[in-house]
């Protein structure tokens, strides 16, 4: 990857170092993180680029430029403009009800009370419509929460979570016999609802979601590493991936000479894809350029401004509308379009981005965002579970900004 000299973007080399400095000083050398890569572009040239530590602690084999990481939730901003590009088309209206083209919909009903398998239930206030599951207004969860009945079920069935033989469309046949958190458009909750977008891609398009994703996002912006499953030749530079147990250490969680990663069937629009720092910044590259990379466009400019738009109601912030306690952002000054969450109000949030920021992370501590005023892209990578162990996101902002000239 080429560096340009930080002062031929306006930042300060000496501030960007202090990334470096504060990764290695408070993460990497206590053992929080096994190591991380973290880098920053502006006027689309990358100006900061920092590794350290392991990719694969138990091996010793360091973090490169070039190291496969899972990201998780970065795949969902990926997918949420996959199906915006079918919407472009004219292959659906973002108010259309999900049922129309995912027809074990069609029946969708409220938890009111009970339990699994007991649960009562009532009749929705209004349809899931196809903007709900790019907004996370479906009133679908994810089993991890732990915060109600409904979510329990899902850990119960295993919804949505990899298993051999295990697709989206089982995925969808498990959702349809179990009740909503909520009337969808009621509330914010982070959710499968991406996983179900990504099914969608695959019923609009007629074809599977990877193959979608390869021949119109990935072939044209030149991800050359971005998939579902680890490829054999991609091996020696997949990361393994920890988890902070509660008395903080850090063990084991996916061996990446081992991997769960490993010819998957489910595709998951909400967390499946690998990726490496030169892939994803092509795509926040695009992002950047109003959807065109290289003279290839992707997606309109105007689609992508919309999608990166406040959608939630009366121009609120994630604090007025989410319930749930995790996601891959703080709720203050944030707003949520339509797979990205962007930056409201920088002082509610009390971090410097700009208004008009867009991002999101991944469960393993990913995390990405895109700051078209002052023409930045930022990244960071490392591999720890849960994403809400420590505020990389808050400190970088700290940092990147305290840089610019």
């Amino acid at each position: 990857m080429q560096l340009t000299d930080p002062g031929d973007v306006a930042m300060d080399a000496s501030r960007l170092a202090r990334i470096g400095d504060h990764l290695q000083q408070r993460y990497l050398e206590p053992g929080k993180i096994p190591g991380y890569l973290a880098l920053v572009s502006r006027r689309d040239r990358v100006c900061y680029l920092d590794s350290g530590g392991f990719a694969d602690r138990e091996r010793a084999t360091p973090v490169t430029e070039d190291t496969l990481f899972r990201i998780y939730s970065m795949t969902k901003p990926v997918v949420s403009l996959a199906l915006m590009m079918l919407w472009e088309r004219g292959l659906f209206a973002l108010d259309d009800p999900v049922a129309r083209y995912l027809p074990p919909f069609r029946d969708l009903r409220v938890r009111s009370g009970g339990a699994w398998p007991l649960f009562e239930t009532r009749p929705c206030e209004r349809p899931m419509r196809v903007r709900d599951l790019l907004m996370h207004t479906s009133g679908l969860t994810y089993d991890f929460l732990r915060e109600s009945n409904v979510d329990y079920a899902y850990r119960k069935l295993q919804v949505g979570n990899p298993r051999p033989g295990y697709t989206l469309e089982d995925m969808i046949s498990q959702l349809a016999e179990l009740p909503l958190e909520f009337s969808p458009g009621e509330r914010w909750n982070y959710s499968l609802a991406t996983d179900v977008a990504g099914h969608l891609v695959e019923v609009l398009s007629g074809q599977p979601l990877p193959d979608f994703l390869q021949r119109e996002v990935f072939d044209p912006l030149g991800m050359v590493d971005t998939n579902f499953n680890v490829r054999d030749d991609q091996l020696p530079r997949f990361a393994s991936c920890y988890r902070r147990e509660p008395d903080k250490t850090v063990v084991l969680h996916d061996d990446g000479q081992a991997s769960a990663f490993r010819d998957r069937s489910f595709f998951s629009g909400g967390g499946g894809l690998l990726s490496t720092a030169g892939d994803y910044l092509r795509f926040c590259r695009m992002l950047l350029a109003g959807g065109v990379l290289d003279g290839r466009r992707i997606i309109g400019s105007r689609t992508l401004a919309f999608m990166t738009r406040n959608h939630l109601p009366d121009g609120g912030d994630l604090a007025q509308w989410a319930s749930g306690g995790f996601s891959e952002t703080s709720y203050a000054g944030v707003g949520f379009g339509l797979g990205f969450a962007c930056k409201v109000d920088p002082v509610a949030n009390g971090y410097p981005a700009p208004g008009g920021t867009f991002y999101w992370g991944g469960l393993a501590s990913t995390l990405f965002w895109v700051d078209p005023a002052e023409e930045l892209a930022v990244l960071f990578f490392t591999q720890l579970i849960p994403s809400s162990t420590f505020n990389f996101r808050g400190q970088l902002e700290q940092l990147v900004y305290a840089a610019l000239e």
